[in-house]
């Protein structure tokens, strides 16, 4: 058992390697094992493209290949038994003759949910399921909130001031977070599909929600405008990113911004949520302001939220920042005079 979770760590450590691009699909690691010897190791590196038993299995040397029959092959979550953009993975197991498969844990989605593992148990297959469970549960945490929930994973984030503020009440910007705070933000948003904004910090800060000081894709950007106030000079219309405008006015589309109606007086939050499962949004990282964040935590519709604190400011009067009702405390960072606390919803 011991061998098995050190193969799965492996896994686990190959698949955070797709972060950012694997998108509506999940991040995996595989190993090949033989005679304690790992032959073959592999991930999903992007959507659309070969899953990690794919890869794994493909980065066999030639001189090993007459080992894969003799073979364990690890992976941190149950093979797909579905044609998607690829072919089954649990059919590459079996052609491949493996005849011990270690999975960390069962895939939500309803295309496959046990079908995988029914597929090689059925082929013979020995199977071991559950290894590291918890642990390759939280590396895919915004797939099966997706799935179970039938909604994004939601990361609330904003900066505050050590008293507790969060903007000026001019529209003058309130700079607070540090260069090193600003550039791991740009990381997180690489990490998640989409990235939410409500319109007045669209007005006040006229943000781009892109990742220019980070590599990787940008997200989806998300704005509520319910009734259109938004001047089209600004960057969420440059047409760069797909932009979703939530309104009260129009359902349309033109250069890559796309309008979509809904009731502003019943419950805008879960029409939304509702809206961005069915385009396959996975992860929605909310930046503000204030009135949005809130309504987010009112409704109790979040997952995680992520606060930087500058414990040197003190501006006295503002905006004030949300107020998370009795979040838990996950851990604490220190980035020079930035605070950053991590909370989850439980």
């Amino acid at each position: 058992m011991l061998k098995h979770e050190l193969y799965m760590h492996r896994c686990i450590e190959l698949a955070r390697l797709g972060a950012g691009n694997t998108r509506s699909n999940p991040m995996v690691g595989s190993v090949l094992v033989y005679n304690d010897r790992i032959i073959g190791e592999g991930y999903h590196r992007r959507y659309g493209e070969a899953h990690a038993e794919v890869n794994c299995i493909n980065s066999v040397s030639a001189a090993d290949q007459q080992f894969i029959t003799s073979s364990t092959i690890y992976v941190s979550l149950e093979p797909c038994a579905h044609f998607g953009k690829t072919p089954p993975c649990a059919d590459l197991i079996i052609a491949k003759n493996i005849k011990h498969a270690v999975i960390g844990c069962r895939d939500p989605f309803e295309a496959v949910n046990g079908k995988g593992i029914d597929k090689l148990k059925a082929a013979g297959i020995n199977v071991d399921l559950g290894i590291l469970e918890k642990e390759c549960q939280e590396l895919n945490k915004r797939f099966f909130t997706f799935h179970t929930r039938q909604r994004p994973y939601i990361i609330l984030k904003w900066a505050q001031t050590a008293d507790h503020i969060i903007g000026n009440l001019t529209a003058e910007r309130l700079m607070i977070t540090n260069d090193y705070s600003n550039r791991m933000v740009h990381k997180w948003r690489r990490e998640e599909m989409g990235i939410m904004i409500g319109t007045n910090t669209a007005l006040t800060d006229d943000p781009s929600l892109n990742t220019r000081l980070w590599p990787g894709n940008d997200p989806v950007r998300v704005v509520i405008d319910l009734k259109l106030r938004l001047p089209h000079s600004l960057k969420l219309f440059d047409g760069n990113t797909q932009t979703l405008v939530f309104n009260a006015v129009k359902t349309e589309e033109k250069h890559n911004i796309r309008f979509i109606k809904i009731d502003a007086g019943t419950d805008p939050v879960k029409q939304i949520l509702r809206h961005l499962y069915a385009l396959q949004i996975t992860s929605l990282i909310v930046e503000g302001g204030g009135k949005l964040l809130q309504s987010f935590i009112d409704e109790g519709c979040w997952d995680e939220a992520r606060v930087f604190t500058n414990t040197r400011m003190f501006p006295g009067i503002g905006v004030a920042a949300p107020v998370l009702r009795k979040p838990s405390l996950s851990h604490t960072e220190q980035l020079e005079n930035d605070m950053l606390q991590y909370f989850y919803n439980r």
